[in-house]
């Protein structure tokens, strides 16, 4: 971008959003573009204007998209590292009467990027908390996948789930309790495991619906629905499938698994799953929430497993 393109663009910004008020002593949260920088909204490019500073979530990143408008202001890095100490600096700005922006490298602060404890801070401090609203992967992905019951049952957000294993198990053992669609982020060198657990858990709803989003909104982006049980499949079957960061949107249930008077299918699956990476007891509490099923049932087999995998190592 120009010198000149820049400037007409922070005067539209101005002549767009000039006229409405912004308070001085007051912090900005901004969202900014998710991978295109065309979906930076007038009105945040008119308050990146008009702030005396901005936090940045990573200062190199927050200043190159200053320079793209052609701005210049004094930086702030605040990130999950530093947050509470520079959060303080950004205290005694607002103090003076200044207005501070939030940013950061994409997307929303304070939601899976830092900015949660700056906000709070603030908020606790008597200054006036702004959103200033922009792209949003999550609702992309959500509008991408089409998911209709997802209007009549809602979603629940997870962002990333823990990166050590039993955690990671227990959260997702969690996530999939919940009604309606389910969202998660996840990093490239993950989303093989994650496809993998999920299609495990899936084989209790065969026809449940999995919508992958890769590089949303950028050069290379993907969108791709597919049942989850069929997700391992298709990211091996294309190396480049599995680059770049990814927003998974589980489709809302269309019916629940059948019942039977043995252990049901989802409930077999959850504590295979989860047997493996917690102690029988916290794993028999979190597959009897997930799937209803009873608790003796649930231990008995964890215990099978066990002893079938203890009879597997003293073979070998």
């Amino acid at each position: 971008m120009t010198i000149a393109n820049s400037l007409a663009v922070v005067a539209a910004a101005a002549a767009a959003a000039g006229h409405q008020h912004f308070p001085t002593g007051a912090l900005y949260v901004v969202a900014t573009p998710i991978g295109n920088l065309a979906d930076l909204t007038l009105r945040a490019i008119h308050v990146l204007a008009l702030v005396d500073a901005v936090a940045c979530e990573d200062t190199r990143v927050g200043g190159q998209l200053l320079h793209h408008l052609g701005l210049s202001r004094p930086l702030i890095a605040l990130h999950q590292h530093n947050e509470a100490s520079a959060s303080q600096a950004v205290l005694a700005r607002l103090a003076l009467g200044q207005r501070v922006a939030c940013i950061s490298d994409a997307g929303t602060p304070a939601v899976c990027d830092p900015g949660a404890a700056l906000v709070a801070a603030a908020t606790a401090a008597g200054h006036r908390v702004l959103p200033i609203p922009g792209a949003s992967s999550v609702v992309a992905a959500l509008s991408a996948a089409g998911d209709a019951l997802a209007a009549g049952q809602g979603f629940s957000f997870f962002g990333f789930l823990p990166a050590k294993g039993a955690a990671r198990a227990e959260r997702l053992a969690q996530a999939l309790t919940q009604p309606g669609s389910l969202v998660f982020f996840e990093a490239p060198h993950r989303i093989g495991a994650m496809l993998d657990a999920l299609a495990l858990a899936g084989q209790a709803w065969p026809t449940r619906r999995l919508t992958l989003c890769r590089e949303l909104t950028k050069q290379f982006e993907t969108i791709h629905s597919l049942a989850v049980v069929d997700a391992p499949a298709w990211l091996a079957a294309d190396p480049q499938r599995g680059r770049g960061e990814f927003v998974l949107v589980l489709h809302a249930l269309t019916q629940a698994p059948a019942s039977a008077d043995a252990l049901p299918v989802e409930a077999e699956r959850l504590i295979a799953v989860l047997a493996r990476e917690l102690p029988i007891k916290q794993a028999v509490a979190l597959a009897a929430e997930a799937s209803g099923a009873p608790r003796n049932a649930l231990y008995a087999r964890a215990l099978a497993l066990r002893a079938g995998d203890a009879e597997a190592t003293d073979q070998a």
